[in-house]
């Protein structure tokens, strides 16, 4: 069972109503004369159960057959009960507690599945309840167990509030119980009696929470920059018990699924919660330079902050926030982008799906699809950040689908995707339609169908579709050529085919979610440098400026992953400049919620060393929103935004005259402290330009004042007291 599934709430029934309790024998109303009592056998155990009258030999085997599997069914959840162990510290009493007097009940239960007499009505209805509450008790300790230790830190009074609901049903199942109606000796009537008197007595009371440890955490996880104290963190590790790397790993998982189940913002959370996490993960690892695991990359290991290299002369280099999966916090070796536009290592995000997650793990947003498109710009970026601090790059993880051979793919299969060639040149609408959104769903489930739809001649057949009049068939199209386009060998084979202008035509003029994909098709193909050159060539970039504008969360994402790719090439900054992207870009830094801040600096960052590009910011004002984002953005942002502001400054004094208005200095300083490796050394050329510019005024000015003396020392004695 996921964690996900155990963090929802359970489901707590009141106490089934108890039955009729079974008459005394001096009751029971006698067989017929001459007629011997039915006797019903339970051949599994060798249970006799006495018939009433009116009750047939069948019914009365399933009623004793269900008494055994009910009675075995509660041993077994006891058992799996007391197989739970190591809790999370915030709930660590008050669960051991529970787990110790539920397996006090496994006699009871026993002596129930050994007895040869019936279970009456009343104490089948309040074992079949306890049953019940017993599943919720195992759904709620297994969740203290592996859940995220953060996480119950934190919202502890949620828990106990569930705790106290589930043994408020346990009580309640075990007073319902009638022991006249059950074969159980007086030893196990007292110790269930016992059992019952420690969750009355237990009821309402709970251990009050470790609030060092609370506020420690809460400090950490509401942004206090104090709480970043080496006492503190040291305090939590031991008390989280995360001070393995495999700890650390299990807590970033348990915290995903966990929070993603929760009601309370989960987006939100769970991008506070990772931040606290990645906190305490590089602080482990600087501490423990030795300790098991750290985080490696085909064989070089990467030193968290601080931690000093072999020569001792200088220190490792920090992995950036956004080469870390979300969920592994690790380095990426082979990061793909979800629907939502978020990347996650493949690895990562696959185990995610196959888990049952509809969702985003960080947005919380509802995946359109499960596809997952490589991001050969984050791989490069990342290797390019390898390769100058001296790392060796990560290798990709071989995959299973990848090293399968074409030969593979059956006969039958090769002979069902001709019949879809053949009907995508057809004269009938409908079954071009139809063939080309099945072509589409067999080019995303596999590698091996996307080698063989294009080897069977498909790529041609479906670029002659983008231009069809018909939205649905151009919607199949493009996104069957998004999906082919994953594989690298198919890339050249849709440029060759003239693609780029049917993909940019339905960019223009498809509905929303085929320009969303013929957007992403564009971002598959420019990972190919020669063809960011051939797609700016072919107009592609005012739609996608258009798009980025006016689309949806998605196809602003896509938008804006496209134009980052196709904007490295030096060529196409001018052709975006151009289209407006810069007031476009501007606005998406300002809007309240957010969502497209990371994509708008960092494309903005590309475009500031294009001249075209400096002076449309200028004309946007965009300095004032640049010192906003240097004193408060994340990392990388911060990073951005500085790197922006250099290069304006670096065409125009007027743009450094402004920012020191505006009282950027402090948060310059702050970032050459404590910012990523770029943004120390951006905010460091700001600082000494800023400097340097001060410097030359106090000199024009002291220039200024002797000369001013000079003329007052020459003039005549009558024009000075004039």
């Amino acid at each position: 069972m996921s964690l996900s599934v155990l963090l929802l709430w359970f489901k707590v029934s009141p106490a089934a109503p108890i039955g009729l309790r079974r008459p005394s024998p001096s009751h029971v109303t006698p067989p017929p004369r001459g007629r011997a009592p039915a006797l019903a056998v339970d051949r599994r155990r060798g249970r006799l159960a006495r018939l009433r009258p009116g009750k047939t030999l069948l019914a009365a085997a399933a009623a004793a057959m269900a008494e055994l599997a009910l009675a075995e069914s509660l041993i077994e959840t006891v058992n799996e009960i007391a197989s739970i162990s190591d809790y999370g510290c915030a709930v660590k009493r008050q669960y051991c507690n529970l787990a110790r007097r539920l397996k006090l009940l496994i006699p009871m239960f026993e002596e129930v599945r050994e007895s040869k007499r019936p279970v009456g009505e009343g104490a089948a209805g309040a074992l079949a309840s306890l049953k019940e509450a017993l599943d919720s008790a195992k759904d709620l300790l297994r969740f203290g167990s592996e859940g995220s230790k953060i996480y119950m830190v934190l919202e502890r009074e949620q828990l106990m509030s569930k705790f106290d609901e589930v043994t408020a049903q346990i009580e309640r199942a075990l007073s319902a119980i009638s022991y006249e109606e059950l074969d159980i000796s007086d030893e196990v009537q007292e110790q269930v009696e016992l059992v019952l008197a420690q969750f009355r007595r237990a009821k309402g009371r709970t251990d009050p929470p470790d609030m060092e440890l609370y506020q420690d955490l809460l400090s950490l996880y509401e942004g206090n920059d104090a709480a970043a104290d080496p006492t503190v963190l040291r305090r939590l590790i031991g008390n989280l018990q995360l001070m393995e790397i495999t700890d650390l790993t299990q807590e970033s998982l348990a915290l995903f699924e966990m929070v993603s189940a929760s009601g309370e913002d989960p987006g939100k959370s769970i991008e506070k919660m990772s931040m606290l996490l990645k906190k305490i993960k590089d602080f482990v690892q600087t501490e423990n330079p030795e300790m098991n695991g750290p985080a490696k990359v085909e064989g070089s290991t990467l030193r968290s902050a601080g931690e000093a290299s072999a020569d001792g002369n200088h220190k490792a280099p920090i992995i950036p926030d956004d080469f870390r999966c979300p969920i592994s916090l690790e380095l990426m070796k082979d990061p793909v982008i979800v629907s939502t536009g978020q990347t996650y290592e493949r690895s990562c995000i696959e185990k995610w799906l196959e888990e049952g997650h509809g969702t985003c793990p960080k947005t919380q947003q509802t995946l359109a699809s499960t596809s997952l498109t490589p991001n050969y710009v984050l791989r490069s970026l990342i290797a390019q950040w390898c390769e100058a601090h001296g790392i060796e790059p990560p290798k990709r993880p071989a995959s299973s689908h990848t090293n399968k051979a074409t030969s593979a793919f059956s006969p039958a299969d090769r002979a069902k995707i001709e019949v879809l060639l053949r009907k995508l040149i057809s004269d009938i609408p409908e079954e071009q339609h139809s063939a080309a959104g099945e072509i589409r769903l067999l080019a995303k489930r596999n590698a091996d169908n996307r080698v063989a739809i294009a080897e069977a001649g498909a790529i041609p057949l479906l670029v002659r579709l983008l231009l069809t009049p018909d939205s649905r068939t151009q919607e199949h199209a493009v996104t069957a050529l998004l999906n082919l386009s994953i594989c690298e060998n198919n890339k050249g084979t849709i440029v060759s085919s003239g693609a780029v202008p049917g993909i940019v035509h339905v960019l223009k003029k498809g509905c929303m979610e085929a320009r969303e994909n013929a957007a992403a098709t564009l971002f598959s193909l420019s990972v190919v440098d020669e063809y960011k050159v051939t797609i700016g060539a072919s107009g592609a970039i005012p739609p996608l400026v258009a798009l980025l504008s006016e689309g949806t969360q998605r196809g602003k994402k896509d938008a804006a992953t496209a134009l980052f790719n196709l904007c490295i090439y030096q060529g196409n900054k001018g052709k975006a400049v151009r289209a407006s992207i810069v007031p476009t870009l501007m606005r998406l830094l300002t809007e309240p919620e957010g969502t497209m801040v990371d994509e708008a600096l960092a494309i903005l960052a590309i475009l500031a060393s294009h001249s075209e590009g400096k002076a449309a910011m200028g004309a946007a004002e965009a300095v004032p929103v640049l010192v906003q984002f240097i004193g408060r953005g994340s990392p990388r942002n911060r990073e951005n935004a500085a790197a922006i502001l250099a290069h304006l400054c670096s065409a125009d004094q007027r743009h450094l005259v402004k920012a020191q208005e505006l009282g950027v200095m402090g948060s310059l300083v702050d970032l050459a402290q404590n910012g990523t490796d770029r943004g120390k050394r951006k905010a460091a050329q700001l600082l000494e330009r800023i400097s340097r510019y001060v410097e030359q005024q106090k000199q024009a000015q002291a220039q200024a004042e002797e000369a001013d003396a000079q003329i007052h020392h020459t003039q005549p004695l009558s024009q000075r007291d004039s």
